[in-house]
């Protein structure tokens, strides 16, 4: 079975580029004040919502393991 990750955006660092809604659709939307939500807050790991947190400006997107709480992005210095 693979691996289940969190997904949260911090709102108050989200600039509403729309960068994650263009490159993972299905995983994140905007809302009327151009801020970025997951569309559900746990999902299967996807390369496509590594893409969306990779590609964000200003690393609004923090991906974790959900059940360890390990961090997967953004990667630790």
């Amino acid at each position: 079975m693979g691996d289940r990750w969190h997904v949260e955006v911090d709102r108050g660092v989200c600039i509403g580029s729309g960068m994650c809604v263009n490159t993972a659709p299905g995983a994140f939307r905007l809302d009327t004040a151009r801020q970025s939500h997951p569309t559900g807050p746990d999902r299967d790991a996807n390369e496509d919502v590594l893409a969306a947190a990779e590609s964000c400006p200003v690393e609004a997107i923090t991906i974790t393991l959900r059940d360890t709480g390990e961090t997967v992005f953004p990667p630790e210095d």
